[in-house]
């Protein structure tokens, strides 16, 4: 297969597999995503899922989010990890929310990046979930598969993200990220890896990637 044909394998493969695709931090809008975004690093999904029901019933919009201490912030959110820092992190961008936007979150990616605890994955989600606009933010997910598919040299995300915006056409960006998240968790995972479930690697996978995963099935 060529470079092309093997995107558009993924492409299409990927759109039988999620024709409607699930997001999976749960929102009502871009604040609550952007606070629950910010909650998932380095935690997972479903413990966020589990925490922002508690905390957005005390606060889901930046003017009642302020009118609590940090320390009330970080008791909540204490089970999703790195609590101290994401409870200022919350608080600071709730208070600079309401003094430069008047309490509504910016569409622009270079303005998200400045509030505390927000990177540059952080922005490209709630760009790309909350506003439409097209971004590939990069996970462990989204990093692996990429260098099990042959896309990358997976030297680092940043690279990773500079590569899978130029492979894929942009229209799917927004699409692609989540489906290829998905993808990663269900079939083609870190730990406990099976290449027979794995339709995509197993069909256009990088060489040495399915010959490492061979001869480690051999000595099992």
């Amino acid at each position: 297969m060529t470079k092309k044909e093997k995107v558009d394998y993924v492409i299409r493969t990927l759109r039988e597999l999620y024709p409607t695709i699930p997001v999976p931090l749960d929102h009502k809008d871009p604040y609550t995503l952007l606070i629950a975004v910010l909650l998932s690093a380095q935690s997972t999904d479903v413990r966020v899922n589990q925490i922002t029901p508690l905390l957005f019933e005390r606060a889901d919009n930046p003017y009642d989010m302020v009118k609590m201490s940090v320390d009330e912030i970080r008791e909540i959110i204490k089970p999703v990890g790195l609590s101290p820092m994401k409870s200022k992190g919350i608080h600071g961008l709730s208070q600079i929310l309401i003094d430069k936007y008047d309490g509504v979150v910016p569409k622009d990616l270079a303005q998200l990046e400045e509030f505390p605890s927000v990177g540059h994955k952080t922005a490209s989600v709630v760009v790309s979930q909350a506003f439409g606009i097209p971004a590939f933010p990069v996970d462990t997910h989204i990093h692996r598969l990429m260098y099990r598919w042959g896309f990358t040299n997976g030297k680092n995300v940043v690279q990773t993200e500079k590569d899978a915006k130029r492979i894929f056409p942009k229209e799917l960006w927004n699409d692609l990220h989540l489906q290829i998240i998905w993808y990663g968790r269900e079939y083609s995972p870190a730990r406990g890896w099976d290449l027979d479930k794995d339709i995509i690697t197993k069909t256009i996978g990088r060489k040495s990637v399915l010959n490492d995963y061979l001869k480690h099935k051999k000595t099992r």
